[in-house]
């Protein structure tokens, strides 16, 4: 959630910050600031709302050769200018960006700064106090930076600046991600690499709990206790107009339309001459396991769910799908030979990790599947298989979760034919997923029919919802969150069969009620569904598979393996719920109060 991004060593610091800061606007924020300075001046500004706010505030003045820049997403203190970030120390030279939650910081503000003078109402203004009157008694600012990270708790990626040394940036980090940039007579520091790739394609990751010294020319990483730490630079591998919209008018348009390609790209990166490509370990302890968790938050858990079904089928091996909110405070009763899948679209997914840790604690095997090269869960799991997705920008999750379902259909394939499951050896998996790829094309083509239903169903509605059975109640999960979370509709996903267990009471006139039908055993009853609540008055819309259509359905999908529909009845859904947005008036892109990498628990 919300970002940081640094430069030092190269003229016009603010430019630079500034476009970063504005390729970070997908984590989500509500407030922007920046602070650069050379060896003769110095410039803080902060603003409310978008950067375009921070953009009119900065003057040919406002320049220097370092600086650091954050895009803020509020945990403590409203929305404001007052606790934007940078904050800084009483005496105002110290000036700190800080990504994550400080857990004790009343008990440090009682202790160390009860007769100080706040701003606003932020953890980090805790903070930069607190390194200030460390150095009270004469200690350096790194000295004094380092015996406070000793003293709070929590998560954290810093980066902190002297006002008095311009040459040098402190960043330190813990459970919140920061990469540093090495440029040609310049380095750079960011959360996430897209942020910096018009100045460099080399970063070097952070571990919890290391300090890092950034100057221009050179950076030194130490640990805890003050060993220097020596680590290679990788090379990102993106390339940068990944992150433009193009002539798209959103970036959540884009992704959806690049679904198809995604599809294919898979297939490239794990097949070899129609055969599946993995690692063998990693197959040979999944196939050995007896139960597989799949962890993981919103739109991610939703995969989960709609690939338990072909996992059990293909792989032989039961599947929980847990939330990691939920698992990581109230871990179950597990089984004697577990194995752990993490999902996660950035890989640094706070809740995530924080089951990892505890996982990996207990010994037990883990799997992270992530967009996210050498990001948080993939170091730490002991095997990765990346979605090769590319980047997603808009905050509403599209190529993400069906690259996640194409991914384990995969691996399920994969580890299925190690056990010799008829069913799994069967499967043209490849041949499958070329089929879905044509078949997304066919349903984004609709976008007109689209377009329509959705200004005729959902432009004045409150509510709305998704129904359907078995992976179709799966894909309804997602479908609901897509609408509500760029729509503001309230929108829930719910089981077909359990509408008239209660649910059935919120139904009034004109109530959305949309049915997707992919399976012919459930069909029949959804639709019985679907007549209940329309003589309850509900306008009631159908997204049905070609196979199981009727001539009053009026969204068709093509005909796809049965394992793997919810890679196709997902599709109308995200355009459903983008067309409404845009019905309604709002921001597809940037959803209120959402951030796309949430990295705080």
């Amino acid at each position: 959630m919300c970002g940081i991004v640094g430069i030092i060593g190269k003229e016009h610091a603010e430019e630079v910050i500034l476009k970063g800061l504005e390729r970070l606007e997908y984590r989500g924020y509500d407030s922007a600031g920046l602070f650069v300075a050379n060896a003769e001046t110095a410039h803080l500004v902060k603003a409310q709302g978008r950067i375009r706010n921070l953009e009119e505030k900065i003057t040919p003045s406002t320049t220097g050769t370092m600086g650091i820049g954050h895009t803020r997403w509020a945990t403590h203190g409203k929305p404001s200018e007052a606790n934007a970030h940078p904050h800084t120390s009483a005496s105002q030279r110290l000036v700190l960006v800080h990504n994550g939650v400080i857990e004790n910081f009343e008990a440090l503000h009682q202790e160390y700064l009860s007769e100080d003078h706040f701003i606003g109402q932020t953890d980090t203004e805790i903070v930069v106090h607190l390194v200030e009157k460390m150095m009270a008694s004469g200690t350096t600012v790194k000295e004094a930076f380092k015996k406070t990270l000793g003293l709070i708790r929590g998560s954290y990626a810093f980066a902190l600046v002297d006002r008095k040394d311009p040459e040098t940036i402190y960043v330190a980090k813990n459970k919140s991600p920061l990469l540093i940039g090495l440029g040609d007579g310049f380095n750079v520091l960011c959360s996430d690499a897209l942020a910096m790739l018009d100045q460099t394609d080399r970063f070097v990751e952070l571990e919890d709990g290391e300090m890092v010294t950034v100057r221009a020319d050179h950076i030194t990483i130490e640990d805890i206790a003050g060993n220097e730490i020596t680590r290679a630079p990788y090379q990102a591998t993106f390339d940068a107009s990944d992150i433009e919209k193009g002539t798209y008018p959103y970036y959540m348009l884009k992704e959806i339309d690049e679904q198809p390609a995604v599809m294919r790209r898979i297939v490239e990166h794990y097949t070899t001459d129609g055969q599946i490509v993995m690692d063998s370990q990693l197959i040979k302890e999944l196939a050995g396991s007896d139960r597989i968790y799949i962890v993981a938050c919103g739109t991610s858990s939703h995969a989960g769910w709609a690939a338990k079904k072909f996992i059990e089928t293909l792989a032989e091996i039961p599947v929980e799908v847990h939330l990691s909110s939920e698992f990581g405070y109230d871990m179950p009763l597990l089984s004697k030979k577990p194995f752990f899948i993490y999902l996660t679209q950035s890989g640094e997914t706070a809740d995530s990790r924080q089951v990892l840790v505890k996982t990996n604690q207990l010994g037990f095997p883990s799997l992270t599947i992530t967009n996210v090269a050498g990001s948080t869960l993939s170091r730490e799991a002991d095997y990765t298989l990346l979605l090769h997705a590319g980047p997603e920008i808009a905050v509403a999750s599209t190529k993400a979760y069906t690259a996640q379902i194409a991914v384990l259909a995969l691996l399920a394939k994969k580890v299925g034919e190690y056990q010799a499951n008829p069913i799994a050896l069967e499967l043209d998996i490849a041949h499958e997923l070329g089929l879905i790829a044509s078949g997304m094309e066919t349903v984004i083509n609709e976008k007109a029919l689209i377009q329509e239903l959705a200004a005729d169903y959902l432009t004045d509605t409150r509510n709305a919802f998704y129904i359907g059975r078995s992976n179709d109640y799966y894909v309804s999960l997602e479908a609901a969150l897509k609408l509500k979370e760029i729509s503001y509709i309230q929108a829930e996903g719910f089981a077909a069969g359990e509408l008239k267990h209660g649910t059935i009471a919120l139904i009034e006139e004109d109530t959305p009620v949309i049915g997707i039908i992919t399976e012919e055993i459930t069909g029949s009853h959804t639709r019985g569904n679907l007549k209940e609540v329309e003589s309850r008055g509900a306008k009631t819309l159908t997204i049905v598979s070609e196979e199981l259509a009727k001539e009053t359905d009026q969204i068709i999908l093509p005909t796809v393996h049965p394992l793997l529909t919810s890679l196709i009845s997902v599709i109308p859904t995200q355009l459903i719920a983008y067309y409404a947005t845009l019905q309604r008036g709002f921001d597809v892109d940037k959803p209120r109060n959402l951030a796309k990498s949430v990295t705080v628990e």
